[in-house]
């Protein structure tokens, strides 16, 4: 699907060189080589750069092709993305100098456009997603490109100049995320970034919550990565202050899941201190103030929503689910900042998906490839939702109604990943055991049969 798009796109030939970049151990392989002959039959510049040896992931890979692109521009595709005709012609132009013509002296380093959905109403996860993915788009990278603030690529449907590239050191490996890596230490060269919120291109979003987990673990990790790797630079850097605080907010996002994780494991203590300091609870009326954030996730979803012209009060429901969804992360998250220190050469582990569009109604993610099993950290979620419970009902029965409604929420969303992570598991089993006995029947079929002749 991204190789046929990817040959769509409107540009001169002679300026347009397709690399696929593939590091498949499968048959993929094979279906990849045979598209690319495909292609290259009809006159198209494409070539398969198939790599047997994945050291540094993605990251390599992407250092591999850049290494032999004649091009002086780099678009990027993750697999699961559709990037429209125009794209080229749509974003090429933003690289260009003051004076209106195409010039290396421009400080662009990269060109990032806004992600869509291809599977938006799939499922009640794909809703979520798209929901959160739209508020980072629209409020989030919009506001940091609008004020001139530093922003990062997004790993896809983004363009960079080769030279930006080169000069900030390469694509390295040494963090999860290298999209936010290069992005920074791009930005610490005297590089910035063009932010295009109208030009949309559709991807797919995980079904399957164990693949959104990883994703999430994933992204969390390579975060809080590049935070102690590049706020130290930061803070050095030849900008602003206001430049500064805001890159340091941006890098240390997951960090608000590691708070929640402390919220919730001192609740009981702060419950019953306040027995004999009644003020202790709210930090003498400081926590009032503090709460006042709490109504942050929602005006934020709310903007995204009115940014992308949707009526946002009828996703008020989803923009409460996706508040409360979120909160059950915190354990995923901690678990991926422990790991930074435990687990320091991390294998870099892809987010599952299943070629799901809108208008694919009849197709399962059951059914497809690459399915994975329950994870185990979902039994720490579990008992940290009871624990909450057990918090919330501390609270009630002391009249602590703020402690209350906060615990209340917080075991809400960490049982609700519990149960959503259970669900999927037991269905992928059951399409799993359909299957099994699918084949059994077949195989006994054919064993019954008459021997075939040998005509």
């Amino acid at each position: 699907r991204v190789i046929e798009a990817a040959c769509a796109i409107d540009y001169p030939s002679h300026l347009l060189e397709i690399q696929v970049l593939d590091d498949s151990t499968d048959e993929t392989v094979n279906v990849i080589a045979r598209t690319v002959e495909a292609a290259r039959d009809t006159g198209i510049n494409i070539v398969h750069l198939h790599r047997t040896d994945r050291t540094g992931y993605k990251a390599g890979a992407l250092a591999e092709g850049l290494a032999v692109a004649s091009g002086e521009f780099l678009a990027i595709f993750d697999a699961d993305f559709v990037p429209p005709e125009d794209f080229l012609r749509r974003t090429i132009p933003r690289f260009a100098a003051a004076d209106s013509s195409l010039s290396l002296t421009s400080d662009v380093a990269f060109v990032q456009a806004r992600w869509g959905h291809l599977n938006r109403d799939f499922s009640w996860l794909t809703r979520l997603q798209a929901l959160a993915i739209d508020g980072h788009f629209l409020v989030e990278q919009a506001g940091r490109g609008l004020r001139g603030y530093w922003f990062n690529f997004n790993g896809t449907c983004g363009v960079w100049r080769k030279e930006a590239i080169v000069d900030a050191g390469g694509w390295t490996a040494d963090t999860l995320t290298e999209d936010l890596d290069l992005s920074y230490r791009a930005h610490l060269q005297g590089w910035r970034g063009e932010y295009l919120p109208d030009l949309v291109v559709p991807g797919e979003l995980p079904a399957q919550l164990p693949g959104f987990r990883r994703q999430q673990h994933r992204w969390a990790r390579g975060s809080m990565e590049c935070a102690i790797r590049l706020l130290p630079q930061v803070w050095r850097a030849d900008t602003r202050r206001s430049i500064k605080f805001q890159a340091s907010v941006h890098l240390l996002s997951y960090g608000i899941h590691l708070l929640l994780l402390l919220l919730t494991l001192i609740y009981p203590l702060v419950v019953l201190a306040s027995m004999d300091l009644p003020g202790f609870s709210t930090l003498f009326g400081f926590g009032y103030l503090f709460a006042l954030t709490s109504f942050a996730p929602g005006v934020f979803f709310i903007a995204g929503q009115r940014q992308s012209g949707r009526n946002w009060v009828r996703e008020i429901p989803r923009i409460m689910a996706v508040t409360v969804f979120g909160s059950g992360l915190m354990i995923n998250t901690a678990r991926a900042a422990i790991q930074i220190f435990t687990k320091k050469n991390p294998e870099f582990e892809r987010t599952a998906k299943f070629g799901i569009e809108a208008d694919d109604q009849q197709s399962s993610w059951t059914e497809k490839r690459y399915q994975l099993d329950i994870d185990r950290i979902v039994f720490f979620e579990f008992m940290l939702g009871m624990y909450s419970l057990f918090s919330a009902w501390t609270a009630f029965q002391h009249g602590n109604w703020g402690i209350f409604i906060y615990a209340v929420i917080f075991s809400l969303g960490l049982l609700a990943v519990t149960v959503a992570t259970v669900s999927h598991t037991l269905v992928l089993f059951r399409s799993r055991k359909r299957r099994n006995a699918a084949v059994a029947t077949e195989r006994a079929i054919w064993k019954n049969q008459p021997a075939l002749s040998a005509k």
